[in-house]
């Protein structure tokens, strides 16, 4: 199976985004077809990217080798999970985003609860949980099967004229980069919400009247 395309210069990580829709990942008894993903490039290139600073203990996956799993903690609530996708020793990474479950349905309806089926990895946080995975997958191969995870090539082709490219979400800085994709008017596509930057309360002095 080829999965050559996954390695490219950092700068071209959102042809491989592109090109991972409708791809399926699998872990858990639990196949999903990918429906919406975002690219993140690395050092310098990218402010909203984890590597941007360069490697530190947490984001050095992210250097590569591609096809290996990058996972990291949210709002100390969620796991999130990216696709490497950069040349060796240059971060690039995809997040997956969301997708459809096309097999386990039954298992990923008891790990998400009463959900509705297209809200069953309706969202990063949403697939993780459905996936059934934890961090034990961070750094692990995604593509040679020796890991918790397999990315496989997709049984439904997406036809490039139903891609659509919007901003990125949840994102403080360059969250207007038109980085994310998805398949069009696909149900399991998760809502879009625009970064909003928090307002600064200034102090007020305390005085004697």
């Amino acid at each position: 199976m080829d999965y050559s395309w996954l390695r490219r210069p950092a700068g071209e990580v959102p042809e491989a985004a592109r090109t991972l829709l409708g791809w399926e990942v699998s872990a858990g008894g639990v196949r999903i077809r990918l429906t919406e993903v975002e690219a993140y490039a690395g050092t310098g290139e990218d402010p909203a990217s984890h590597a941007h600073r360069g490697p530190t203990p947490r984001t050095k996956v992210m250097f590569g080798p591609a096809g290996h799993a990058y996972t990291y903690f949210v709002f100390g609530v969620h796991w999130c999970l990216n696709v490497v996708c950069g040349d060796d020793g240059e971060a690039a990474a995809v997040l997956l985003r969301a997708g459809e479950v096309i097999d386990g349905l039954d298992v990923a309806r008891e790990r998400r609860g009463a959900v509705a089926d297209r809200d069953l990895a309706r969202g990063p946080a949403r697939l993780v949980v459905a996936l059934g995975i934890t961090s034990s997958a961070n750094g692990t191969s995604m593509i040679d099967g020796s890991g918790p995870l397999l990315l496989t090539p997709p049984t439904r082709p997406v036809d490039p004229a139903l891609i659509v490219a919007g901003p990125r979400v949840g994102v403080a800085a360059a969250h207007d980069v038109p980085w994310r994709f998805w398949i069009s008017a696909d149900p399991t596509v998760s809502p879009y919400r625009r970064h909003v930057p928090r307002r600064r309360v200034a102090r007020q002095s305390g005085g004697v009247a």
